[in-house]
């Protein structure tokens, strides 16, 4: 079985049901997509996670209306310096997790680009703040990809992440935001990736 799932629903509209893809909606934020794959994982045995959802490109990463692949997102944890949180020895802060190398790169061979994502809890709406996290390498922007990925990490569970661009990150008058030229980009990327799961050899 493959878990699908997404934010709220309407980001996967164009999916129709099939044997073997449970979908789920579960909810905006990374406390709501970490619950809800973290349970749906006890609960059933799932060879593969999928999230699924539109987000944010910061400048020059991606056009809107574009699918692309996040390899690796990482949660904005820390000082809001940039500054990472200090610790006592020995603890560290978990921030980054990771597609599924090989499904990675299979989807990067078909054209799509593969970029570093960003987890945050508010919507990215300033320059300031667009450029900060650029900084640290952020090319695309979500609110729940970190944490699907690490709760499949968790669980021991082959996961990747895929979004649809459906703005630019940055100052919000100047952010494009276009749901539907998202969803068009993401329903891409899916078809795509579903076929590539398809494969015998990915199973």
């Amino acid at each position: 079985m493959i878990l699908l799932c997404c934010a709220v629903g309407a980001e996967l509209r164009f999916w129709k049901d099939r044997d073997g893809v449970d979908q789920l909606a579960f909810g905006v934020g990374p406390v709501e997509a970490a619950a809800a794959v973290a349970t749906a994982l006890a609960n059933r045995d799932y060879r593969f996670v999928v999230n699924a959802g539109l987000g944010g490109a910061f400048p020059g990463a991606a056009k809107i209306g574009d699918g692309v692949i996040v390899g690796e997102d990482m949660m904005d944890l820390g000082l809001e310096t940039g500054e990472p949180i200090s610790l006592p020895p020995g603890e560290r802060v978990v921030d980054r997790a990771r597609s599924d190398v090989t499904i990675v790169g299979k989807l990067r061979a078909r054209g799509f680009a593969v970029l570093t994502g960003v987890t945050v809890a508010s919507v990215t709406a300033t320059d300031e703040t667009a450029s900060r996290l650029a900084g640290r390498g952020a090319q695309v922007e979500s609110m729940e990809g970190f944490a699907v990925l690490r709760a499949a990490e968790r669980a021991g569970v082959r996961a990747i992440e895929v979004r649809g661009i459906s703005n630019r990150c940055g100052a919000r008058e100047r952010s494009g935001w276009d749901f539907a030229a998202g969803a068009a980009g993401l329903q891409h990327v899916v078809e795509v990736l579903f076929d590539v799961l398809d494969e015998p050899t990915t199973t």
